[in-house]
């Protein structure tokens, strides 16, 4: 046993941790220790005076005091070199003590860890320290640390860490380090390894030390039986993980001492090569957090690699002290051989890591998804069966056409260069930015890469049975029971809002309502899941992109959430929240930006894509009653087509039943969840309302309304999830018959309204037809398809007189191509004068000089379009007079009549387009970067991990069946 024991106690509050209560039971089992030390000295870094009153009444030899930022290397270093210079023994030149115990104000040792501690160290000649067992200070059964060892790359992996003490390690003796607090190390082993390394930021000392150790020959050893309860608020060790600011400490560092060691460790020719990978490293270690779900870390993770890499003087001290230390022992020294058994391998870090969750304490199995046992799998099945009855002839056409349909640009680089900051496809010389609708168009179109316009048929094929599906999976939030998941995937692809949004041809419609259950799916439990919150923004961004209009409605629910995660849960997961909104914003904010600066916040809320007034509700007291029965069309959803002189007005009421099980839900058991769901009702029937009277675009000459589908998707969604919790909580099990009773009279409505639209297309009341495959006639097609400089003045006479003027770039006007910086204008610009000035000289006979006007400006063809049919007295008056001034030109080719129009060429050469400006260029890229940075991290964020499953086992799949178990 040591002849004498030093023990070095170092004491330095942490903020509003209770030090003094901690210091107080340390020093009270150092009195109590069987084997008492036989020097004891406190440094006391910062602190009041209550505790300098307390160590004075102590039994210390020696109090120092230090600054309140003195790290624990430097303290236990400056109560070492004060012991030594006090030659407590009297003998000058030997040392003051054969051993010294590391401590700090929260490290209570039981009474006999002293004993048995010194007892190991004197068995074991070879050993240069023994490590105790630290346990929870206030629970006494669950082990802090018991060992530490490290893998190949140099990550710190706790033995034993967190595991309940049922003495399953108490056999376990050789280790590569420990933790550094209680250890009792020879004093020889200290002077010759040179103490604690201060460039390890206050982490892995104990390992580090140990490491050390084994270069030089000497071995640690742990101690079971000897016991230290621990706090985790002292100086020594990283602070305990129990705040946000604590985390990021750790964090930091952890990566420090990690990187610090690597570097020290080293061969000295790698130094440079491990110096210079620092940076990358932290940005590859950013991906890895994203991935991992911890953007937490990457701050801290930053910052230890700045500190790193200017931190040259306590690497070189490091380094020349390692060296030293090895070469005083001479041929005894070990070696890295030596070290890589104890080293922790890739397989049993995943056994470690691969914890099982049905028996993890206080956790929660959650149960079995049964999408095949449970029905989901028949019920897309059958949804797909529907939509081929429903719409054969999809099956044939290659492109999409009618109402608000386009097709989509020719190739995929088109697709995503329609995405882009910089010149628009439309317009004589329209530079700004790109509607976010159009990066959801170019990612459809990928989809079927050698023919992106495909895509959007394949979608209108497959929206049913989608819908389904996104039904189902949005039911499983809401409840367990197979019968009303699949009453909530037919309810929802049988909505009003999808199937006239598929037959008048509105794809943002169609979008908008395919992605808000993904989102509810997901956003439901974005705040206790990154990768929850990951998909939730990006589907969020997405739903705003198909449809701006939803925008208010969705701030009052992201601010609701925010609320409620403060108020509930204390502010857990208010940084999920928070991160919702961020890919949003970054998609969004250069047309908002352009919005502000000129005037036109209002064509924020215009539905993107095509401007069609097509039929819908009106903005009058019986057009909002339709609207409160989820009917989107004057029509009754097709019912007076089918009826027309029969009698309709039950029509509204089949949407009765899923109505009153909505309202019925606050009053469930579950009605956290009910009043959730009722608010997003009234939010999303607010929305519809408001967007019917609301006209915010133009197509040519004719106001267009905001399609109030997308309001009332939102409001299907929120009254069939309310009606989904009423049928699971709010019967009574004695009266579970009326349960299938209205399931079935919500079931029967919904197929009811659905008939008109599923039988639209053999009835040939639909509005979408076959292609056309470009805008524009074959000819301009043609030239440009491969050419996007090739420009086309489309001339349209209007109902009541007058012409409508549009240049379009390229082969045809396209879906992703269209912008509201032009649809939503309501004041004219230099260029719409322009265009109007030559529109105006074209249809007249009186000017001469205008085909060289439009030669100049890159235009050349004239294309008079045919106008909405029927036509008018005063559009044909108009087209005849138009054709008579443009067939008199000499500088013009008259190409043909086309299905497209008449055209014209112009014979005089063409100015090239004007090209895109350095500033347009550089505004691009940094938006492209931008945006493109934002929606990487969003996408790092969703992807699941095995970590994420895990956690997510852990937790219910439905959320608030009690308010407790939604978090």
């Amino acid at each position: 046993m040591p002849a004498r024991v030093h023990a070095l106690l170092v004491v330095r509050p942490d903020g509003r941790t209770p030090a003094a209560f901690h210091l107080r039971r340390t020093l009270a089992a150092l009195d109590e220790q069987v084997r008492p030390v036989d020097a004891l000295t406190v440094v006391l870094c910062g602190g009041d005076a209550h505790l300098r009153e307390i160590v004075e009444a102590s039994s210390a030899t020696s109090v120092m005091t230090a600054a309140a930022s003195t790290s624990y290397a430097t303290a236990t270093a400056l109560a070492v070199a004060d012991a030594a210079s006090r030659d407590a023994d009297g003998r000058a030149g030997t040392p003051a003590a054969d051993a010294w115990w590391l401590l700090a104000q929260d490290t209570a040792p039981e009474p006999d860890a002293l004993a048995q501690l010194a007892g190991a160290l004197e068995l074991a000649p070879s050993v240069a320290f023994v490590a105790p067992k630290l346990v929870r200070w206030d629970d006494r059964v669950e082990i802090v640390s018991l060992g530490v060892s490290m893998t190949r790359f140099g990550r710190t992996v706790g033995l034993a860490d967190g595991e309940l003490d049922q003495g399953q390690h108490d056999a376990h003796e050789d280790v590569l380090g420990a933790d550094v607090r209680g250890i009792l190390i020879r004093t020889s082993a200290w002077t010759m390894l040179g103490g604690l390394d201060g460039g390890l930021a206050g982490a892995d000392e104990g390992l580090d030390l140990g490491v050390r150790a084994r270069l030089t020959g000497a071995r640690i050893s742990l101690v079971a039986g000897a016991r230290v309860a621990v706090a985790g608020d002292g100086v020594a060790g990283v602070p305990l993980p129990l705040t946000a600011q604590r985390r990021r400490r750790a964090v930091y560092a952890e990566r420090v001492a990690q990187l610090h060691r690597r570097l020290v460790y080293a061969p000295a020719l790698a130094v440079p090569l491990h110096w210079l990978t620092v940076l990358p490293l932290a940005l590859w270690r950013t991906i890895v957090d994203l991935v991992r779900k911890q953007p937490g870390r990457i701050p801290s993770e930053w910052a230890a690699g700045a500190v790193v890499l200017v931190a040259v003087a306590p690497l070189w001290r490091a380094r020349r002290t390692l060296t030293r230390a090895r070469s005083d022992a001479g041929a005894d020294r070990g070696s890295w051989a030596q070290v890589a058994p104890l080293r922790t391998t890739r397989a049993e870090l995943r056994e470690r890591l691969d914890d099982d969750p049905e028996v993890t304490l206080g956790g929660v199995r959650r149960s079995e998804l049964r999408f095949f046992s449970g029905g989901g799998a028949w019920l897309v099945l059958a949804a797909i069966v529907v939509s081929v009855a429903a719409f054969p002839a999809l099956l044939a056409w290659p492109v999409l056409g009618g109402g608000a349909l386009q097709p989509l640009a020719t190739t995929v680089g088109q697709l995503w260069n329609d995405t882009a900051y910089g010149q628009r496809v439309l317009g004589l010389d329209t530079v700004g930015p790109a509607d976010p609708f159009s990066a959801v168009v170019a990612l459809l179109g990928s989809l079927w890469p050698w023919a992106p316009s495909r895509a959007l048929v394949l979608l209108w094929i497959a929206a049913v049975p989608l819908a389904a599906l996104g039904g189902w999976f949005a039911a499983t939030r809401v409840t367990e029971r197979a019968s009303l998941r699949m009453l909530g995937g037919a309810v929802w692809a049988l909505s009003p809002t999808l199937l006239v949004a598929l037959t008048q041809g509105r794809p943002t419609g169609v979008i908008a309502h395919l992605l808000l259950p993904w989102l509810f799916f997901a956003g439901a439990v974005a705040h206790r899941s990154w990768a929850g919150a990951g998909a939730a923004s990006i589907l969020l961004a997405a739903v705003l992109a198909t449809s701006p209009s939803l925008a208010p409605a969705f701030v009052v629910v992201w601010v609701g959430m925010i609320v409620l995660a403060v108020v509930v849960r204390a502010g857990r997961g208010v940084t999920r929240l928070i991160w919702l909104v961020v890919p949003s914003v970054a998609l969004a904010a250069p047309l908002v930006w352009n919005a502000v600066v000129n005037a036109r916040a209002w064509g924020l809320v215009a539905d993107p894509g095509v401007p069609w007034a097509g039929p819908q509700v009106a903005a009058d007291a019986a057009g909002r009653a339709l609207l409160a029965a989820g009917i989107p069309t004057s029509d009754l959803a097709g019912w007076t087509t089918i009826l027309p002189d029969g009698p309709t007005w039950w029509v509204p009421l089949l949407s009765v039943p899923l109505a009153l099980l909505a309202l019925i839900a606050p009053l469930t058991q579950r009605w956290a969840a009910g009043t959730v769901l009722l608010v997003v009702t009234a939010l999303g029937l607010g929305t519809a309302f408001a967007a019917v009277g609301v006209s915010v675009s133009f197509a040519q000459s004719t106001a267009v309304a905001v399609w109030p589908g997308a309001g009332l998707s939102l409001a299907w969604l929120g009254a069939l999830g309310g009606a989904l919790v009423s049928l699971d909580a709010g019967l009574a099990p004695r009266v579970a018959f009326v349960r299938s009773v209205a399931a079935a009279l919500v079931l029967a409505g919904a197929v009811t309204l659905a008939i008109p639209a599923l039988t639209s297309l053999t009835r040939g009341t639909a509005t979408i037809t076959n292609g056309p495959a470009s805008t524009l006639p074959a000819f301009v097609a043609a030239e440009g398809r491969d050419d996007l400089d090739v420009g086309t003045i489309v001339l349209t006479p209007q109902p009541d007189e007058g012409v409508a003027a549009q240049i379009v770039w390229g082969g045809s006007e396209t879906l992703g191509g269209q912008t509201t910086l032009l649809s939503t204008r309501t004041q004219t610009s230099p260029q719409d004068e322009a265009v109007a000035a030559l529109a105006a000289d074209l249809v007249t006979p009186s000017a001469d000089d205008v085909v060289a006007d439009l030669a100049r400006h890159g235009v050349s063809f004239i294309l008079l379009a045919p106008s909405t049919a029927p036509e008018t007295d005063a559009a044909r008056t108009t087209r005849l007079s138009a054709t008579t001034a443009l067939s008199q030109r000499d500088t013009l080719v008259v190409v043909g009549d086309t299905a497209k129009g008449e055209l014209w060429r112009v014979v005089d050469d063409v100015a090239a387009r004007p090209a895109e400006t350095a500033a347009t260029a550089t505004t691009a890229r940094w938006i492209g970067f931008a945006q493109l940075a934002t929606f990487g991290v969003a996408l790092l964020l969703a992807v699941p991990t095995a970590a994420t499953r895990r956690a997510a086992r852990r937790t219910p799949r439905i959320v608030g069946p009690h308010w407790q178990e939604g978090r």
